[in-house]
């Protein structure tokens, strides 16, 4: 935990990104009903994550600003979650996109990956993003890493963010230490990961 910390904070001071500029966006990636609550891949942390996704959001709407939703489809019916057309690949109604904001569907962890999610940024004229969304091992981290290598800004906003619990070599990692080190990783090189109520106060 506390090299997180230590690489959260020296690669903040590092990226002096001015959000107030009209060229920042928010990307919300897989806020959808299978991750919550009796859905069919709950993750840790979800319903917090997605309450500080919709305060970025209202802040967002009021402002003005770029939103683009993202939301997964398996395209086979087996899949454990996501199934096409079901009600868990729905967007969650506390972020569920409003008026004209762009909803995009993909079918890998990348968001950019054979989707028209860059079109749309550009044709908006967007160089920094906020990231928020699930999971951070997967999605998150894949869309993070694909938009810096496109040459966005990327911000993550973490408390926005959750997983699970993974097994790896017979073990079981917990989600609290899965989504920390994402974050590093992320923080290290390819993206400013920081607290919603940072971000926050930065765009007013």
């Amino acid at each position: 935990m506390i090299r997180l910390i230590i690489a959260i904070s020296t690669d903040a001071d590092r990226r002096e990104i001015d959000m107030t500029q009209p060229q920042t966006a928010l990307l919300l990636i897989d806020f959808q009903n299978d991750y919550f609550p009796n859905g069919k891949w709950e993750l840790e942390n979800i319903q917090s994550a997605a309450e500080n996704g919709a305060k970025l959001l209202a802040v967002f709407r009021e402002q003005n600003r770029p939103i683009v939703h993202v939301r997964h489809e398996f395209k086979s019916d087996d899949a454990p979650f996501f199934l096409p057309g079901s009600e868990g690949a729905k967007i969650h109604a506390s972020v569920a996109a409003q008026g004209n904001e762009a909803i995009v569907l993909k079918h890998s962890a990348n968001s950019f990956k054979e989707t028209s999610l860059k079109e749309i940024l550009d044709t908006l004229k967007v160089e920094n993003l906020i990231i928020a969304g699930a999971m951070s091992h997967m999605c998150i981290d894949a869309g993070a890493r694909a938009a810096a290598d496109l040459g966005y800004n990327v911000i993550i906003a973490q408390d926005a963010c959750a997983t699970r619990a993974q097994e790896f070599n017979g073990v079981t990692v917990p989600a609290e230490q899965v989504h920390a080190s994402f974050m590093a990783a992320l923080a290290f090189a390819y993206a400013r990961v920081e607290n919603t109520h940072v971000l926050l106060s930065e765009l007013v």
